[in-house]
């Protein structure tokens, strides 16, 4: 689960880019008063909202409670309708909060029924493809994405949405042209985040790693600057750099002392540093305050690692039991590792069919077939979840575990050497699993099989001999004759 920590900070600020897509200059109710007096919460959220920056929630909840007042007394606004729509679900994404999502989508359907898509109203449009991209609705995402790039190519918001729903269907390509496009129209921290997520799924770390560190020195806003600084923790602990990851998600939290994502990152690395009460901790903060169901997962392995299986088991209840978006993967790979494998196939499978292709799911169900018995048909989704370009310490663990199991013992040495090296301690349940694998593949024989022969100086010194041209036809060429 640690590849996607990066895809959900990217999300909740392509969600913001929506609101800021739909952000009227100040609020309702202090227009026409002449000379505006310093700015309020609500108005705070909407300056950070043209910046395309995260507002703080504080003032994101100021936004919403404003923009509620002004159409109780003026239903008909289908502009501020869009806008509430916005707020909702970047609240519910921020908060982990999917009772969000229905306001949201009953805002925005409202703003359509104000002002249809006919007569212009791309923000309501704009809002309804974060909202699907909120729900994991990939398909809905790029839908409305569409529609808007098609009729404003030039409105820049869209490109964020696009780029969620490209991922999310597992077409990368789209995905770094719209990312292009994006860095064509605009600048600032927002599209630097974007670029590092680009740059991360592609394995370049470094350059992942670089434009993060300009979105975090472009951020202004405490909560800005605390996601910028949060997504650095991130890629610092996906290169098992977990001291490095402790101290960005500390500079993180002294912005922001309940900063959802820098707690699970801080809990993470403090588990890997073998801070494993304080690790604890964090996790329970990290749950009260942003309740994921990947987090939930990750929780519940580290109490199975320490052996203590009735909190591991209250966990992995609570993440079968809840209300999530956006939970297909945690919960195959729930299934996969601590339940009904053949129930997670299944599961995952109609994810695929829905057109869900990302290395997320791809990984999760290959995994979710290893586990029920399948390795051959697994191999297939777990090269397509490791050959994209992300550097994942787990999913290289799970297809070296797969080849493993079919005898593969060459590739299998080699992948789960390499998941070790990506992260050495990338999971307290499954990183000590892959070492135990590695040792039992145990080291290369000395002697090659019969008939394979290491060259040698007299091979060297023989010139290649050089093979026949083939001569091309016209019809190769496509020449005429």
């Amino acid at each position: 689960m640690k590849s996607q920590n990066v895809s959900r900070t990217v999300l909740a600020a392509g969600v913001g880019a929506v609101l800021a897509a739909t952000a009227l200059l100040y609020a309702p109710e202090f227009l026409g008063r002449g000379a505006p007096p310093p700015p309020g919460p609500a108005e705070r959220a909407v300056i950070a909202a043209h910046a395309g920056a995260q507002a703080a929630l504080p003032d994101l909840a100021a936004l919403i409670a404003d923009r509620e007042k002004w159409l109780w007394a003026h239903p008909g606004d289908g502009a501020a309708w869009a806008e509430l729509g916005a707020a909702y679900t970047e609240r519910g994404t921020r908060l982990g909060d999917v009772r969000d999502y229905p306001r949201a989508e009953e805002a925005l359907r409202r703003s359509l029924a104000e002002r249809p898509a006919a007569r212009g109203n791309m923000a309501a449009q704009l809002g309804l493809g974060a909202l699907a991209g909120a729900r994991g609705d990939w398909r809905a995402a790029r839908e409305w994405g569409e529609r808007v790039r098609k009729a404003e190519p030039g409105r820049w918001p869209v490109y964020p949405v696009l780029i969620d729903a490209y991922n999310g269907l597992g077409d990368y390509g789209a995905a770094r042209k719209a990312m292009e496009r994006l860095e064509e129209l605009h600048a600032g921290a927002v599209v630097r985040a974007r670029a590092s997520q680009t740059y991360r799924d592609r394995g370049w770390r470094e350059d992942a790693d670089a434009a993060a560190l300009d979105a975090a020195s472009l951020a202004e806003a405490d909560a800005e600057k605390a996601a910028a600084l949060g997504r650095l923790g991130d890629l610092a602990w996906e290169r098992g750099e977990p001291e490095e990851a402790l101290e960005r998600h500390g500079a993180a939290l002294r912005l922001v002392r309940d900063h959802g994502p820098s707690l699970a990152g801080r809990a993470r690395a403090l588990a890997a540093l073998g801070r494993t009460e304080e690790a604890v901790r964090d996790w329970r903060a990290a749950l009260a305050r942003l309740p994921l169901p990947e987090y939930v997962l990750e929780a519940g392995e580290l109490y199975e690692s320490l052996g203590r299986d009735a909190d591991a088991r209250a966990q992995y209840e609570r993440l079968r039991t809840g209300t999530w978006a956006r939970a297909e993967v945690p919960l195959g790979l729930l299934g996969a590792d601590h339940g009904d494998p053949a129930a997670a196939v299944v599961r995952l499978r109609a994810e695929w069919a829905r057109g869900h292709r990302s290395v997320g799911v791809a990984d999760a169900l290959g995994w979710a077939l290893f586990r029920s018995g399948r390795a051959a048909e697994a191999l297939e989704y777990a090269k397509r979840a490791t050959e994209e370009g992300l550097r994942s310490a787990l999913f290289t663990y799970h297809r070296g575990e797969i080849e493993r199991a079919l005898e593969l013992r060459g590739p299998a040495r080699r992948h789960l050497a390499e998941a070790l090296r990506i992260n050495p301690a990338f999971s307290p349940l499954h990183a000590p699993r892959a070492a135990a694998a590695l040792a039992a593949v145990g080291e290369p024989p000395d002697e090659l099989p019969e008939g394979v022969r290491p060259e040698g100086p007299e091979d060297t010194a023989k010139p290649a001999r050089a093979e026949k041209p083939v001569e091309k036809t016209a019809a190769d060429t496509g020449t005429g004759a």
